[in-house]
């Protein structure tokens, strides 16, 4: 279940974040964590003072959180931290595990990780009150099955945080990216803004919002195949695993650039303009009908 590695590692600095009043040092093993980082939390993401994951997305020490497709596990951490009982799945075992290690550093409630391909997910009906799936249903062959399964295991009134790449930004990349970006392990769907909301609303959840974020790595993403390309990169295998750093100096200045240009006045709302325009990821939050508690 991929994302690229550099904002899989910036989610996860972000998770340990503590609220405002609490001064911490974070480093950066490069411009465009740091950059990635702020731009995120810009966009809505990890809102510590409020508990939210994302804007519109709550946390709390009674939810019993499931993501799936963990990864590095910055989500996850991050409910973890806000106390609440943690579930995370990959089918990879080694990021499993991984996360479990972190995870037990946490005042989660409870966890427990799960390797599985979550057809069927070892879980019982409305196991979970918050259910996550970020950058997971673009890599799966039968993603209407997987949100089936996600609708299955919610709570009734459950709230759901779901992405995907951005149709906008997908097309942009054919032809810039190597064929292998659009075959297994990495992108073998491609979503329309409208066909993810009808996938959602297929598995009987209610779209409550819905968000784009994310220019930052649109331009990123197309600049990183060009200037691998240029130093005649292989680009074999799992897009996430040949991201991390060490960046070229292009992708540095670039994170630079946009860093300047959002901190600028105004900057906020030419970043709300471009991720509109131009967006990397498209997000839905949805619920599942019925009333919280009645399971």
């Amino acid at each position: 279940m991929s994302r690229p590695s550099a904002w899989r590692k910036l989610r996860e600095r972000f998770s340990r974040r503590q609220p405002p009043a609490t001064a911490v040092h974070i480093v950066f093993d490069s411009d465009t964590q740091r950059t990635g980082l702020i731009d995120a939390v810009k966009g809505g993401w990890f809102r510590n003072d409020s508990h939210e994951l994302f804007k519109g997305f709550p946390i709390s020490p009674d939810d019993v959180v499931l993501d799936l497709g963990c990864g590095a596990g910055g989500a996850t951490l991050f409910c973890a931290r806000q106390g609440a009982s943690v579930i995370f799945t990959d089918s990879e075992a080694a990021k499993v595990e991984e996360v479990a290690e972190k995870v037990i550093q946490t005042s989660a409630r409870e966890s427990r990780g799960i390797v599985s391909d979550s057809l069927p997910l070892p879980l019982s009906d409305a196991t979970a009150s918050r259910i996550v799936a970020l950058e997971v249903l673009e890599h799966v062959e039968r993603p209407d099955a997987i949100l089936a399964e996600l609708f299955r295991v919610g709570q009734p009134g459950a709230l759901y945080f779901l992405s995907v790449p951005a149709q906008q930004s997908e097309e942009l990349q054919r032809g810039i990216a190597p064929p292998g970006h659009f075959r297994s392990p990495n992108h073998i769907n491609v979503f329309s803004a409208e066909a993810f909301a009808s996938a959602v609303q297929g598995a009987g959840l209610e779209v409550v919002a819905r968000h784009c974020y994310g220019f930052f790595w649109t331009l990123w993403m197309m600049i990183y195949w060009t200037t691998g390309k240029a130093e005649g990169r292989s680009f074999e295998g799992a897009t996430h695993d040949l991201l991390a750093p060490p960046h070229s100096p292009l992708l540095e200045e670039w994170a630079r650039l946009w860093l300047k240009t959002i901190s600028l006045p105004g900057g906020e709302l030419l970043r709300e303009k471009l991720d509109a325009a131009l967006p990397k990821t498209q997000i839905i939050l949805a619920r599942k009908p019925g009333v919280p508690g009645a399971a």
